[in-house]
């Protein structure tokens, strides 16, 4: 028998919580009676389970802990316990707990048998040790995982944003991403030559980027430069930080190479770094394309309905194209997406106009809306976009004080019309200071209803829920929202809440009880859902005292 202590975890994934990695954080009297060497495999979940049969609950990647009742009397044969273990081991379980007493005082023979024979790695744990302490154990180590490197990655993001906005962005995305990243960087131009280079300090004896001639990746070169597609080249050079060599091409929305980053290092990168690796190549396109065509077609678009308006209603198909063309590269998308008119009112009309001045509010409009097309206004603003505004856009914009109408989806044809329906609804907007959608407005069963009616609605059906403390009634309510929200999937809403699928399944059961409802209704979940998008009008009542 052998403690936990020895089990090597050899993983780099800073977000994930291994198995040798929570073995060894366990006090020393767990022992690992059966090493099935997975330590590196990441653990999804730590599950307790009396169950002979738990599998139909568990997602793979879990450990499961018992007692061992399920080995009493006729569960312990061989027979019996060597069919448990199969089918952990078939449905993914990464390590199996057995917990001694009150059942057992030692693991039966069957069972560590079975782990031996089918490779499931067996914990024995001692009455000292309660279950409850190791699940707690397991959420400490991924809640401090996860905190670290979303961290880490916010402290990148908001430096690579820093260097984006610098008066030499490109030599200072590469600067940013070696010092947070063990890799020299070589950023190439269409034309092949190098435009800027930066190399990690002292990664284990790895050459500045400077060493490394240009003319030795000219083969990795050339294929991110005649291929197509989005995708990854990859090579190798004997010279140190060098072992693994890829490169990605930067593209234009049209899949023109404009140019290409090749990065080196001695050793794979961890999730979490080629996440950085990802979003400094999104912003090398962003600047490359910025510095090609995207900046000239607005003024061209402008040029060309200035001098020949007529193009618009009745230009030829070349003419026409050429104008989808042109806004469609203003709007960052392609000739067949929709777009949609977007007018902001201040929801308070009275507050005075941004002390920053228009550029400022210009571009704070462009950069949420991912399009050039944008006018400053006397009502405030109008922007043409091809983003569908959604919730998140929609709260961080009302967070900045402002209340929108989003028309419905256009062709480039449409937009007059579309811009007339949105201005049509701006006064509505104003007087409820309320943010509308033009598709909402007249064919949603919320827009027909109202929000008084919506009041009402939600008061009646969700009152048992309403009366409980304002604890409690917030946390079934988001429990409920999410579950309808994910069309009833337990997988899907337990992703959304952070919570396991079981603990889902229990709240979801006792909300139905709670509100005497038969939730597998597709009338009830409707009417449900109706009423938790007026939940927030409803007043707040007082827990009635028993």
């Amino acid at each position: 028998m052998r403690r936990n202590a020895p089990l090597a975890d050899g993983s780099e994934n800073l977000d994930a919580v291994t198995l040798g990695r929570f073995l060894a954080a366990l006090p020393a009297d767990v022992t690992v009676l059966h090493d099935a060497g997975n330590s590196a495999a990441p653990l999804r979940w730590v599950e307790p389970s009396e169950l002979e049969d738990p599998t139909p609950y568990l997602l793979d990647g879990e450990f499961v802990l018992t007692a061992g009742l399920p080995f009493l009397d006729d569960g312990g044969t061989k027979e019996r316990a060597d069919a448990y273990v199969r089918r952990l081991v078939g449905a993914g379980v990464a390590a199996l707990g057995f917990g001694l007493e009150p059942y057992f005082e030692a693991v039966p023979d069957p069972v560590l048998s079975a782990c031996q024979t089918h490779q499931l790695t067996l914990v024995q744990i001692p009455h000292s040790v309660p279950f409850a302490a190791i699940g707690l154990e397991f959420s400490q180590l991924l809640e401090s995982g996860n905190a670290r490197v979303f961290r880490q990655l916010a402290d990148t993001n908001r430096q690579l944003m820093r260097a984006v906005l610098s008066a030499r962005p490109e030599h200072e995305l590469l600067s940013a991403l070696a010092q947070r990243v063990p890799v020299w960087a070589q950023l190439f131009g269409a034309d092949g030559r190098v435009r800027a280079r930066a190399a990690a300090a002292g990664t284990g004896g790895t050459s500045p980027a400077a060493a490394v001639e240009p003319s030795v990746l000219q083969p990795l070169l050339k294929r991110l430069l005649t291929g197509t597609g989005p995708r990854v080249e990859t090579d190798s050079l004997p010279a140190n930080g060098s072992a693994l060599v890829f490169g990605h091409p930067l593209r234009s929305t049209k899949d023109a190479t404009l140019g290409a980053l090749i990065l080196g290092t001695d050793r794979p990168l961890t999730p979490a770094q080629n996440s950085v690796v990802s979003s400094v190549v999104g912003l090398l396109e962003l600047l490359v394309r910025q510095r090609t065509s995207g900046s000239l077609a607005p003024s061209q678009l402008a040029t060309a309905l200035l001098l020949h308006p007529e193009s618009l209603a009745a230009g030829s198909t070349r003419q026409l194209n050429v104008l989808r063309d042109l806004l469609a590269q203003s709007v960052s998308g392609t000739r067949s997406g929709a777009l949609r008119v977007v007018q902001g009112v201040r929801a308070d009309a009275a507050a005075p106009a941004s002390a920053d001045g228009p550029v400022r509010e210009l571009l704070q409009w462009r950069r949420l809306f991912d399009t050039k097309m944008v006018e400053l206004t006397d009502y405030g603003f109008a922007a043409v976009t091809r983003l569908k505004v959604d919730d998140a856009l929609l709260h961080e914009v009302e967070d900045l004080g402002w209340r929108l109408v989003v028309g419905e989806p256009t062709e480039m044809a449409g937009l007059p019309a579309s811009y007339q329906r949105a201005a049509s609804l701006r006064p509505r907007v104003q007087a409820s200071g309320e943010s509308v959608r033009v598709d909402d407005v007249s064919w949603s069963v919320t827009g027909l209803l109202g929000r008084g009616a919506g009041t009402m609605l939600a008061a009646r059906l969700l009152e048992p829920v309403l009366a409980q403390e304002p604890d409690r009634r917030s946390s079934q309510l988001s429990v409920l929202k999410s579950w309808l929200g994910e069309n009833g999937n337990w997988d899907a809403s337990a992703k959304v809440l952070g919570m396991h699928r079981n603990s889902v399944r229990r709240q979801i059961n006792a909300l139905a009880e709670l509100l005497s409802m038969d939730l597998s209704s597709a009338q009830v979940r409707a009417e449900l859902w109706i009423a938790l998008q007026y939940v927030d009008g409803v007043e707040p009542q007082m827990p009635q005292d028993l």
